[in-house]
């Protein structure tokens, strides 16, 4: 089956990036390889691509749509891009990607458990081979982690509330599939009427805490720019607050990078038309001093 992901924001993505021939870079989410055949065209025959991801679906999805040009799949998560890099002899790139979305792919397989709009098993790994699954956290989790986590990874007012129903729940049996999931967190709404489905949110925090999201990309900030060399880029595309606030930080903060981008860019009306799911992207870039 060809990918049905869209490379979010490619155009700005190239333009920050500036790949050109016999460059070598880095894509840290290769997704469904969108981006990384993108800056493979560009840095031609000559030039080279790392691409990594933990999902080994994504991997052959990227596979397929970087066939025949110069790019090298591995399966990591973007955090082991140093120790990656060493095994292939490597010592500096020109510019390193990081997508942070995840793919329509990914949301759109049922059997993966990230969207309550499908029915599925609890599951939401990124790396299947991980032992932790959102059935784990949701079955065994003391009630206090549960409220933490609802509320720091997805700003949850009724953090206490679901969680309440959901050890209610567990005692009588697992709790099992996202539908089963998405319809215990509207039971603490009631019939209270919202703006979006109150399962996003905890649906959100789940994924979170399942692939340790925001650590893990405290790790890529703070390693990828040892890996640049001097003028060499760092692109970041983020889907949410907590992980643009992360990227600005390190961006504003981190004497080893001078930031391009004043404002995070977004995409442009012609792109949310033809993919919607980009309306909360933003991507800044820094530059290795």
């Amino acid at each position: 089956m060809p990918p049905i992901h869209r490379p979010v924001m490619l155009d700005e993505v190239l333009r920050w990036l500036s790949p050109g021939p016999g460059g070598v870079f880095v894509d840290a989410t290769a997704g469904a390889g969108g981006h990384s055949a993108a800056i493979a065209d560009r840095v031609g025959p000559s030039g080279r691509v790392i691409a990594l991801d933990r999902d080994p679906m994504m991997l052959d999805l990227a596979r397929d749509r970087t066939r025949d040009r110069p790019v090298t799949l591995i399966h990591s998560a973007s955090d082991r891009i140093a120790p990656v890099l060493d095994t292939l002899g490597i010592a500096e790139v020109d510019g390193i990607l990081a997508d942070l979305g995840f793919a329509s792919d990914q949301m759109d397989t049922a059997s993966r458990g990230f969207s309550f709009q499908r029915e599925g098993p609890l599951d939401m790994r990124f790396d299947p081979s991980q032992p932790t699954t959102a059935a784990t956290i949701v079955n065994t989790w003391p009630p206090e982690d549960l409220i933490a986590a609802f509320r720091a990874f997805g700003d949850e007012p009724r953090a206490r509330a679901i969680a309440d129903r959901i050890v209610e729940r567990r005692r009588q049996a697992p709790i099992e599939t996202t539908s089963q999931l998405a319809d215990l967190v509207r039971s603490a709404y009631g019939h209270r009427r919202e703006r979006t489905d109150p399962a996003t949110r905890v649906f959100q925090a789940l994924r979170i805490a399942v692939n340790d999201e925001l650590a893990t990309l405290d790790r890529f900030l703070d390693s990828a720019p040892d890996r640049l060399r001097p003028g060499g880029r760092l692109v970041v595309l983020t889907f949410h607050s907590l992980e643009d606030e992360r990227v600005k930080a390190a961006f504003r903060d981190d004497d080893r990078l001078r930031p391009l981008t004043k404002k995070p860019e977004i995409a442009g009306d012609r792109e949310l038309r033809q993919n919607p799911r980009a309306r909360s992207a933003k991507l800044r870039a820094a530059e290795r001093i």
